[in-house]
């Protein structure tokens, strides 16, 4: 910060002092200008005149005024207005009093609004300068009549283009800052929103394939004295549910990594394009399921098909964790108009020790937030006569339009 800067600064932390050097200055320029006789023989003429009392008394009232222009500047444009008119009445030769009005109406048009300004500004410049005209001692065309009716005009315009100005720069400051606020509360809501986002992946992840290596080693225990071969097959499953679960993380963790990392992951999301290799794992922990599709040569966006892929996984998870162990489930994948809709249904009577699907967790709460964050609904509840049912609408954004429609 340069000198001037900081000078500045400690004139606006004191503001009366300010005003006070200010008046100081303007007294002092009003007396000197009294020494200044117009009518020399060749235009002004300097010489050492004393001014009158009067006037010397007028000046001081003036400039004192002026220390409290910014408490109460409409009283001060008042006091300095007055003895200004009492000086455009009696002076002969006049003394430049009107200084102090013309400083008191500019900070009363940069203070107040343009009707205040314009009307203050007026009847200041009509009683000054009319009084002058009509009752002064010097000719109403004289050159200090006119002089003060162009210093108070120009008064009132200069005071009403400051005002002006710092509106100008307060609304872009505000502006500035609405928008700088803005910016920070979008960046808290994407970083919330990825949050959230995440925790879904690693909830899915980590829910489907904990249960299925839960049912697996389940089968393993079970039959490893009796059937050692089915075992040791529950076993690989176990390790390959284990292989795949630790490969999702990495992946849905990867997106954590710096952009332009090398180690970041760069195997696709998973989409409907691996549903029979979601549908195998649960068919080799015993579940029954049949897949139905009718959605076949259709392009979904990503998040779509993410969604829709998530959305069969957690609810084949709760079927394998709470229908019981001869539950059925059904898969269907159709396009309906500019809709997917995915439904998951099964017969299960729940006779496992776990909850109902709707019973507790995140599960439900999780596929629901995918599917609204889309623009979808999904409705989920038991079916009449057993079972449970999940069925979410997904929409479809396409891009292709009619031939000769604007883009």
């Amino acid at each position: 910060m340069s000198t001037l800067d900081r000078a500045r600064c400690r004139l606006k932390a004191h503001p009366l002092a300010l005003d006070a050097a200010l008046a100081a200055g303007v007294l002092v320029c009003m007396v000197v200008g009294s020494f200044a006789g117009p009518n020399g023989e060749n235009g002004v003429s300097w010489g050492v005149r004393r001014p009158d009392l009067l006037s010397l008394l007028l000046m001081t009232v003036g400039a004192a005024a002026l220390v409290f222009r910014r408490r109460a500047p409409r009283t001060v444009l008042a006091v300095t207005g007055t003895v200004s008119l009492v000086e455009c009445l009696t002076g002969d030769p006049r003394a430049p009093v009107a200084m102090s009005a013309v400083v008191a109406l500019y900070t009363v048009a940069a203070a107040t609004d343009r009707p205040t300004t314009w009307r203050l500004g007026l009847l200041t410049m009509s009683v000054l300068t009319g009084a002058a005209m009509l009752a002064g001692p010097l000719p109403w065309y004289a050159q200090e009549n006119l002089a003060l009716f162009a210093w108070t005009g120009m008064a009132a315009a200069g005071g009403d283009a400051v005002r002006s100005r710092r509106a100008f720069v307060h609304a872009i400051r505000e502006r500035a800052e609405r928008a700088e606020r803005t910016r920070e509360e979008e960046a808290r809501r994407r970083v919330a929103e990825e949050r959230l986002r995440i925790a879904r992946d690693l909830h899915d992840v980590v829910a489907h394939h904990i249960a299925l290596v839960n049912v697996q080693a389940g089968v393993a225990a079970h039959v490893m004295d009796k059937r050692p071969d089915q075992a040791k097959e529950a076993l690989a499953h176990v390790r390959e549910a284990g292989r795949s679960a630790l490969n999702e993380l990495r992946a849905t963790v990867g997106l954590l990594r710096q952009s332009g990392d090398p180690e970041a992951p760069t195997e696709p999301a998973p989409g409907l394009h691996r549903l029979d290799d979601l549908v195998a794992t649960f068919r080799n922990a015993g579940l029954l399921v049949e897949v139905a599709r009718s959605d076949h040569g259709t392009t979904l966006p990503a998040a779509v098909d993410l969604a829709a892929y998530r959305v069969i996984q957690e609810a084949l998870t709760n079927v394998q964790k709470h229908a019981g162990t001869r539950a059925r489930a059904e898969v269907s994948v159709v396009r309906v108009g500019p809709n997917a809709e995915i439904t998951v249904l099964d017969d299960g009577t729940g006779d496992d020790d776990g909850p109902l699907p709707g019973g507790g967790g995140h599960g439900l709460l999780g596929m629901r937030e995918r599917v609204t964050a889309l623009g979808g609904t999904l409705t989920t509840g038991p079916r009449y006569g057993g079972g449970f049912r999940v069925h979410a609408i997904l929409p479809v954004k396409t891009r292709s339009r009619a031939p000769g429609d604007p883009a």
